[in-house]
């Protein structure tokens, strides 16, 4: 355990120290200067391409190997709260110290080919590393950067555990500030098999976010948590300290009840530094399994899977989707950060609506 504990402690030293030390290679920025404007700056040296608003980092797509795939961290308000945890990356002050593989905003599956793509971390030992598979960067594709828009497209490789490829994704990602402030950043995801594949129903998947303390629901499981000064904490306890959080779907579900159940959409209210804020996620009705099921969870892992049907149904629906060598599939989702108030259940419906018209 103290092993894997060093090991683990490698991660976030690394990449604060690359967040914060090496210097850009290139930055793009077109549009109008009056307008709210998004730039991206790529740091080929440190693995990450840095998306700014308004000239401050917004968010980051870091793809260094440790992470075992790329992710965008941190997501923020527009004021600049934190909506994602920041362990083990950025540690913070009274931070859960669970699951080390759940950071930022990520894509990714609990079982493909009997490989788990979703429980790969630095914490691993050497015995258990071939169990596991990573997703890792290859390439940018384009980078487009116009007034309150951006967009950033990149290939990713899915990998065996002996480096052999399984998958190549596509992704987008596209940021935008729509009329009222929010920010919205919709994800394309198309995925082609370079041999027949099987994602097995599983639980662990599919587009996830792991949210910042004030967005989690009390939870009464003991973990671990930082100190004040971000340093984990090994005695377990029960800790709902600054806890504000409440899942909502677009299914009339609320609280815990969210979870393992389908939803055009889900949506987590809470507050932050005294700032309303809601977070959602939305399906869109192109997707596999639509509408997804929803691993929603108290203690911070808010994500969409529309894959672990026969886990979520308790045996009532089986999907193990499949897909054969030269096959592709697309999915796509909306995550908006709102803030200043909560939004009702209209509200969401109609974005909801939007979003699956597009």
């Amino acid at each position: 355990m103290k092993n894997k504990l060093s090991n683990l402690l490698i991660l976030p030293c690394c990449l604060v120290m690359a967040l914060s030390s090496c210097a850009p290679s290139k930055t793009l920025q077109t549009g109008n200067t009056n307008a709210e404007r998004f730039s991206i700056v790529e740091n080929p040296a440190s693995q990450r391409i840095d998306i700014l608003l308004d000239g401050k980092r917004y968010t980051s797509y870091l793809y260094a190997d440790s992470l075992k795939k790329p992710i965008l961290f941190p997501l923020m308000t527009r004021s600049g709260n934190n909506i994602t945890r920041g362990w083990p990356i950025e540690p913070r002050a009274n931070e859960r110290t669970d699951h080390p593989h759940q950071m930022g905003l990520w894509f990714n599956y609990g079982d493909v080919n009997g490989l788990d793509f979703w429980n790969n971390s630095t914490a691993r030992s050497v015995e258990e590393r071939m169990k596991y598979g990573a997703i890792v960067h290859q390439n940018v594709d384009s980078i487009k950067v116009i007034n309150d828009a951006a967009s950033l497209q990149v290939s990713k490789l899915w990998l065996s555990p002996r480096s052999e490829p399984l998958l190549s994704e596509q992704c987008i990602y596209k940021f935008n500030i729509s009329k009222e402030g929010q920010i919205i950043i919709t994800i394309g995801v198309r995925l082609q098999a370079l041999r027949d594949l099987s994602f097995d129903d599983n639980k662990e998947g599919l587009l996830a976010i792991r949210v910042a303390r004030e967005l989690e629901q009390p939870y009464l499981q003991k973990t671990t948590f930082t100190n004040a000064n971000g340093i984990e904490d090994p005695e377990p306890r029960v800790d709902n300290q600054g806890v504000t959080g409440l899942y909502y779907s677009s299914e009339g579900k609320m609280g815990d009840d969210v979870f393992g159940t389908r939803g055009r959409w889900a949506m987590l209210n809470a507050v932050i530094n005294q700032e309303e804020v809601s977070l959602i996620i939305l399906d869109h009705p192109q997707n596999i399994g639509y509408p997804t099921y929803w691993f929603a969870r108290g203690y911070g892992l808010f994500a969409a899977n529309p894959l672990g049907q026969n886990v979520f149904s308790k045996g009532k629906e089986t999907l193990n989707f499949k897909l054969g060598k030269g096959e592709s599939t697309l999915f796509k989702y909306q995550v908006i950060i709102h803030s200043g108030s909560h939004l009702d259940s209209a509200t969401v419906n109609q974005l909801s609506k939007d979003f699956a018209s597009q």
